[in-house]
């Protein structure tokens, strides 16, 4: 990924722990902190559709995957690369 990249994370809503189906964002707080450490600016963007996040860089989506499928306290580095359109982008470790 380009140093200090602007990162758009999209995400939809979700239903967590039998709440109603929100926009929740305690599954992106790794992400997030993960994306600021490594010096880009992350911005949030709430999309219609359930259960989904991505990864926007250049006007790119190099990442998507089901937002339930983020662990908390876990980098992407663990994903399968299927979610990755553009691995070459992703140095998470």
């Amino acid at each position: 990924m380009p140093k200090d990249a602007v990162v758009i994370v999209r995400y939809g809503p979700y239903s967590a722990v039998g709440l109603p189906v929100e926009y929740h964002r305690f599954r992106l707080e790794g992400l997030q902190a993960v994306l600021a450490r490594d010096g880009h600016k992350v911005i949030l963007e709430k999309i219609e559709d359930w259960n989904v996040v991505e990864l926007m860089v250049n006007e790119e989506i190099i990442f998507h995957c089901n937002i339930k499928d983020l662990e908390f306290g876990k980098s992407l580095s663990a994903a399968p690369k299927q979610h990755f359109s553009s691995w070459r982008y992703l140095n998470f470790e």
